[in-house]
């Protein structure tokens, strides 16, 4: 009986599709993005009080009591106050041009008198001055901003009273702003703060710079389209502030050394309460057996009382002492004895907590990240060490807190004014070393590299003039040692050619071409060969320079190809 094989099993696969034809992707260049327009971050500072105004953090005050008390804090702000903003503001153009235009020019005169008259009570340098000391204070400072009928900025005030001043969290609703950036107009959205300052039971408001709505400086409140207009004088001028780090109040660069500040502030009146109250004996009288009679007593206070001067000098002591044995005469009398100790070896000879004062003031500067060169508590140093801690603070220190605070007068504060080619600055002191200039020009002129142009643009930089211009013709831009290997034919030829160009544009001499002097400044075979030599010898004497001087002999060539050789 045949044997029947078992049906072998069958799987059907279906293909179930989307009721949607649109394949999944992850690219959505073809949807439209819809999202919010303005900053959504929360506001930490709201999580501080139910109010809208922000408490200070800190004492403020109390700050400035340190700052007062302390033996360092102030040389350091002053070193920050000085190397900041105390070389002065000046103008210059955001970019370099060729050609000055009447606009460019317009725009200098007018940004150089703005900053002229932002304050006329002191120099504006000295507002910026008086911002920098306040900030590295409490952490932060302000300005009043004032506005002309156009709306314009003509005014900065510094607040005197920092602690005085209270801000409230960026308030809603999110408010239409116009920013320009080289002239163009760009919109944004920004919720801004309100501020006050109480001083003597007095209030006055203020609004946040760039907020265009008007505010009553009597309660704070923004006045609206349906609300009566109020006088201009009541009308509420705006804050601007400058602060470090993020915090709503900032943060004080200095407040990890707080304690530090503390201690030493108490060392020192531990040290004054010594020379004050302290015991400063510097002997001690021990009579054994025996007592001063009253008139030893009497002699030795005079004594003392009158050692000083020279009305004390060489003069002598005698001391009478009684005996206090009470036995009779016919035994024998023990005799007072007089002993004299001195107790200056175990008197304090210098201030206490020296050490401790020392790392104090150290971990105090190195806060504010400043050399002992700049809060004059160095006297070792010499000029390369000088020079080095100079160019070191001022590229990780001063630098970039000029570059902060010129990018918050150009986009902020004068930012109406659409300035599209100028922008101020906060001028920096010149540290560049003469000795490291003269070794670069040496180098430079026995490799070939000096060029006239550039001789005499270094020493307009260095004699701190302006207006350097090039010499005319091509002759400026070749250099020196090169110069010196042409005969005197081509170096009168080279010489002529600002005489050539402008008989060219007069009376020419008859049988006087331009081609011919070309010709003459042609770099020849022989010149290129004698260069070499001078390379050769310079790997023997002076490795240093063979990479200048290459460069120069690869300029040369490409300048006799320039030629047309």
């Amino acid at each position: 009986m045949d044997e029947k094989k078992a049906p072998t099993p069958r799987v059907d696969v279906k293909i179930i599709k989307s009721s949607s034809m649109d394949t999944p992707t992850v690219f959505y260049e073809q949807q439209k993005v819809e999202k919010s327009d303005k900053g959504e971050q929360l506001d930490p500072s709201i999580q501080i009080s139910a109010s809208d105004w922000i408490p200070h953090a800190i004492d403020m005050r109390g700050l400035k009591i340190l700052v007062d008390n302390s033996t360092i804090l102030p040389q350091c702000i002053r070193a920050y106050k000085s190397n900041i903003a105390g070389f002065g503001i000046s103008v210059r153009y955001a970019e370099d041009y060729d050609t000055e235009t009447p606009e460019m020019k317009a725009e200098w005169d007018t940004l150089k008198q703005i900053i002229a008259l932002l304050n006329m009570d002191m120099q504006t340098k000295e507002v910026f001055e008086n911002v920098i000391r306040d900030r590295e204070t409490y952490g932060i400072s302000y300005c009043e901003v004032i506005r002309n009928q156009a709306q314009e900025v003509v005014e900065l005030q510094f607040i005197i009273d920092t602690p005085s001043v209270d801000m409230t969290y960026p308030l809603r609703p999110y408010v239409d702003i116009e920013y320009f950036y080289k002239g163009k107009a760009i919109n944004r959205k920004k919720k801004f703060r309100k501020f006050r300052q109480n001083v003597g039971g007095k209030t006055v408001y203020f609004k946040e710079f760039g907020d265009p709505r008007i505010m009553d400086k009597r309660n704070g409140e923004y006045i609206g389209e349906a609300d009566a207009p109020i006088d201009i004088d009541d009308q509420a001028n705006e804050i601007i502030e400058f602060r470090i780090g993020s915090m709503p109040y900032g943060e004080v660069r200095w407040i990890g050394q707080v304690l530090t500040v503390d201690g030493n502030r108490r060392a020192e009146v531990l040290n004054n309460n010594y020379f004050r109250h302290g015991r400063h004996t510097p002997l001690m009288i021990l009579v054994k057996g025996g007592t001063l009679t009253d008139s030893a007593f009497t002699k030795l206070q005079a004594y003392m009382d009158g050692i000083e001067g020279e009305s004390g000098q060489h003069s002598f002591l005698v001391l009478e002492t009684d005996t206090l044995e009470t036995t009779a005469a016919f035994t024998d009398q023990k005799q007072p004895e007089v002993e004299i100790k001195d107790l200056a070896a175990i008197l304090q000879k210098d201030e206490l907590f020296q050490e401790y004062q020392e790392n104090g003031r150290k971990k105090t500067q190195s806060a504010f990240l400043l050399p002992d060169l700049y809060v004059g508590y160095t006297t070792d140093f010499n000029r390369a060490t000088a020079q080095t801690a100079m160019e070191v603070t001022e590229k990780q220190v001063f630098q970039p807190e000029r570059t902060s605070l010129a990018w918050a007068v150009n986009q902020k504060l004068l930012n109406g004014y659409r300035f599209k080619h100028v922008e101020a600055q906060f001028d920096e002191p010149d540290i560049t070393n003469p000795d490291d200039i003269q070794k670069m020009l040496n180098i430079t002129e026995r490799a070939g590299g000096l060029t006239p142009n550039t001789a005499k643009a270094l020493t307009y930089e260095v004699l701190g003039k302006d207006g350097c211009e090039d010499y005319e013709g091509e002759w400026g831009d070749i250099p020196l040692a090169y110069t010196k290997t042409l005969s005197q034919s081509q170096q009168a030829g080279l010489a002529a050619e600002p005489l050539g160009s402008l008989s060219a544009q007069t009376n020419e001499p008859t049988g006087q071409k331009r081609e011919s002097q070309r010709q003459k400044r042609v770099v020849t075979d022989e010149e290129i060969e004698q260069l070499d030599g001078q390379i050769r010898k310079a790997a023997v004497f002076d490795a240093d320079i063979i990479p200048i001087m290459l460069e120069i002999r690869k300029a040369l060539k490409g300048y006799r190809e320039k030629e047309g050789e």
